[in-house]
């Protein structure tokens, strides 16, 4: 399908909303700020007076054995992977509220169902007009589709120029390219989710494998008795990212469905007025 200049700025604009070139560098900066200053808070660790200074990260603790006082300083112990697996949550709950309001404002006013019902019911009397007063109030992507379609067809109603064969594959191309418009801007970021859904649980492992290498390492470094305390703290150190890892990806996953089962239904209202649409324009031109 070809696509004019002046509808490719339309592509532009439709797709608009959160950067993730800008936003996904801003949520890492976060993520390690998170990770210094709140995880490793010298008030999540034990003799917390011992080590001074705003984050263990940046006290003398050589020769310390610094052990975690609340749960938080526990996941700080997950080691170097925390803050990455920190910033894919994070990423995750900031396009998913940003999918959350872009696809509620697409859904437009009002109820949609009672929408697609109207619309239809104006189209089957050929009111045209009053179906068109329904779309600008209904302000959604739907509507706008819709809007566009029932333009196309008062202008080839009116039109003596072609047959009814040409008008109706006029006003289908008219349908779709609507359709094309208003996609970019339904699917926008949403390759994030599905990302983040497979890569935070690969991340997790990375950091499972670093933290069993640390306990292995312990046991053999040990000699005839191994380190308990240096075991213990990387098979800790495992399964945090594991945790951490795992959590991400079920919430990733389970708010792409969510969303792609939102954007469905928006483009299933569309092919179904479309339908009445070109049913209509058959049966009254």
């Amino acid at each position: 399908m070809n696509v004019s200049k002046n509808d490719e700025q339309v592509v532009a604009k439709k797709a608009g909303g959160l950067n993730p070139a800008v936003i996904i560098p801003i949520i890492l900066a976060i993520g390690i700020c998170i990770y210094l200053f709140v995880l490793g808070s010298p008030g999540n660790f034990k003799d917390a007076e011992k080590l001074g200074g705003a984050s263990v990260a940046f006290s003398d603790v050589e020769g310390k054995d610094i052990h975690p006082d609340s749960f938080l300083g526990i996941i700080y112990k997950g080691g170097v992977i925390v803050p990455i697996l920190i910033t894919f949550m994070l990423t995750v709950i900031v396009f998913s509220f940003e999918r959350f309001f872009v696809l509620g404002k697409a859904a437009g006013k009002g109820n949609l169902d009672n929408f697609v019902v109207q619309v239809r019911s104006l189209l089957n009397q050929n009111k045209i007009d009053a179906a068109l007063e329904e779309c600008d109030r209904q302000e959604g992507s739907v509507g706008n589709v819709v809007k566009e379609g029932l333009t196309t067809y008062k202008a080839l109603a009116h039109d003596t120029t072609l047959n009814k064969e040409q008008k109706m594959v006029a006003l289908n191309k008219a349908i779709e390219e609507a359709t094309t418009l208003e996609m970019p801007m339904l699917e926008k970021n949403m390759m994030i989710l599905s990302t983040l859904g497979t890569v935070a649980t690969l991340v997790a492992l990375l950091g499972t494998v670093i933290g069993m290498i640390k306990a292995f390492f312990a046991l053999g470094s040990g000699g005839g008795t191994p380190d308990a305390a240096a075991l213990s703290t990387g098979i800790s150190e495992a399964l945090i990212n594991t945790a951490l890892g795992i959590g991400t990806s079920a919430i990733a996953i389970i708010l792409y469905n969510f969303f792609t089962s939102k954007i469905d239904g928006l483009t299933y209202k569309i092919d179904e007025i479309a339908m009445s649409i070109q049913q209509s324009f058959a049966e009254f031109n």
